[in-house]
């Protein structure tokens, strides 16, 4: 079974995911938001124009559109915040609303014993018996409605699936409690609701940090968690690199050098200590400016489904109105956005969202599909043909997740009583610039009548200031990757394997090697 941690974690991940702004939380997610969503910080006429026309709904949707795309090609500082509250779990529920027990079954029985302690209670404050004839009258009533209550449970669970007109009836008040007491908030559920904000959430801060330069070709991004409680400190940053001319990224080796020297390495020792991992995503195995028509495919996927949105989505919101907005938006994320001189909403239900995520990936897996059919297996079959070693080249991996999306493109999106909205705020200043933009997300909770979690992402920009460094926790002459502070991953993981063909290597490498394909063969010569 799942622990809340690992159902919010696995929430989080999911609602993330789906999100075009925010593709993948720890990587690309960032730089989507930043480099594909947001709008130039230079000053632009016609844009500042745009800003102060008529404030009509189908001005705010052409003013965000134009302001999206003009950024696709600017240079950038920004900063990000991730905020998960459960304010909705605690404040919402009304007593009445809550009720006594978990399973319907017991809700008799637990609502006559919390009312006959709270009796008890009361005789105890007058130093009196509850058996006290003072208390007859209430020990009646109690006696009463709990008989009252049982037989409407149990004429409720014998008409369930009983189909004959003549059943009887439950009293309308029973009936409606018991056909919705699953959705009904339960007294644990709050209970664990307090104790996930208290020793979780509210102890946890989620932040990263970086530049974008599509000109230049490269993008950092210092992704970092913060946990702070009492007693309790502790923090992990990893710096990313990520360099588009030649299509390789890199990642900060320390967080991770411990792990494989444990598990995997044993001959590791400090290798790769102040060192970068460099991750070629191309080993020459996709086709010729892949890369540049993944970006054109992805803008124009981005533009096509934003055209197609409806334009009762959009309006502006005067800045002084933010702080009553409903959830209230994160006290520290408000100071930015109240500064700004415009700001303009997008309000999509979670069903729509999930189109327009899904008509986004039909578009995109068209477009590439098209371009590139040698990328797209026709069915499973064909991987049945595929060496062991093809099975690890760029080509492969890609063609696996072009399979997935046209996995997710295939299923219908499946329609939802749910409540939730995605909210997209955008800030600009007095020019007409882009100076934040706020993502709202309510994840869905298994009680229809219960608010889930609340995730906002908030995202502030700025002009790159050159005495900034992209790193400021790693050494100089560590800023930009190169040949000689860099362990090449593809290199690395055939000395390793070799490594384990001579017969070398940890207990649980041996396990891990074993499992893939190319390396099945190598490890029973070990053994």
């Amino acid at each position: 079974m799942k622990t809340d941690h690992q159902i919010i974690a696995s929430h989080i991940s999911s609602a993330l995911k789906k999100n075009i702004l925010l593709s993948s939380a720890f990587l690309t997610g960032a730089l989507l938001l930043t480099g594909c969503q947001s709008t130039s910080l230079s000053s632009n006429a016609n844009q500042s124009n745009a800003m102060t026309a008529k404030q009509t709904p189908a001005a705010a949707k052409t003013a965000l559109a134009a302001a999206l795309q003009k950024q696709r090609r600017q240079s950038f500082s920004y900063h990000s915040n991730v905020e998960i509250s459960n304010d909705q779990q605690l404040t919402h529920v009304s007593v009445v609303e809550e009720v006594a027990s978990n399973a319907v079954e017991e809700y008799c029985e637990e609502t006559h014993d919390q009312a006959y302690a709270k009796l008890i209670a009361q005789a105890e404050k007058r130093n009196k018996e509850v058996l006290d004839a003072d208390y007859d009258a209430q020990r009646t009533a109690l006696k009463d409605t709990y008989l009252e209550c049982s037989v409407a449970y149990q004429t409720w669970e014998d008409n369930k699936d009983n189909e004959d007109e003549t059943a009887v009836t439950v009293a309308s008040s029973y009936q409606q409690l018991f056909d919705n007491y699953d959705d009904k908030p339960k007294a644990l559920d709050i209970k664990k609701a307090a104790l996930l904000d208290a020793y979780l959430l509210k102890p946890l801060s989620i932040n990263s940090q970086g530049i974008y330069q599509p000109l230049a070709g490269k993008a950092t991004m210092l992704a970092s968690v913060q946990y702070h409680a009492r007693n309790h400190h502790s923090s992990i940053n990893q710096p990313i690199y990520i360099d588009f001319k030649n299509g390789d990224i890199y990642l900060w080796a320390d967080n991770v050098a411990m792990l494989n020297s444990e598990f995997l390495d044993d001959k590791l020792g400090t290798k790769w200590r102040n060192k970068w991992l460099k991750i070629a995503m191309d080993d020459g195995t996709l086709p010729k400016d892949f890369g540049r028509e993944v970006i054109k495919s992805h803008f124009a996927a981005l533009d096509l489904t934003y055209e197609a949105a409806p334009v009762s989505q959009f309006d502006y919101v005067a800045p002084s109105t933010l702080v009553s907005l409903s959830p209230k938006l994160p006290e520290h994320q408000l100071p930015a956005m109240q500064t700004s001189a415009q700001v303009i909403r997008r309000v999509q239900s979670a069903e729509s969202y999930d189109k327009f995520y899904q008509d986004y990936m039909r578009i995109f897996y068209n477009r590439i599909s098209q371009k590139y059919p040698e990328l797209i297996k026709e069915n499973e079959s064909d991987a049945v043909a595929d060496t062991d070693a093809e099975k690890f080249t760029s080509k492969a991996l890609v063609q696996q997740l072009l399979a997935m999306v046209k996995s997710s493109v295939d299923k219908e999106v499946e329609a939802t009583a749910s409540s939730a909205k995605v909210q997209e705020l955008y800030g600009f200043d007095k020019r007409g610039q882009l100076k934040w933009q706020h993502l709202r997300t309510e994840l869905p909770s298994k009680a229809k009548s219960d608010k889930g979690l609340v995730v906002d992402v908030m995202q502030q920009y700025f002009a790159i200031q050159a005495t900034n460094m992209a790193f400021p926790n790693l050494p100089s002459d560590k800023q930009v990757p190169n040949a000689s502070n860099s362990i090449d991953v593809r290199q690395y993981g055939r000395d390793l394997m070799q490594y384990y063909r001579d017969g070398n290597g940890t207990a649980m490498g041996k396990m891990m090697f074993g499992m893939l394909p190319m390396a099945r063969e190598s490890v029973e010569t070990i053994e």
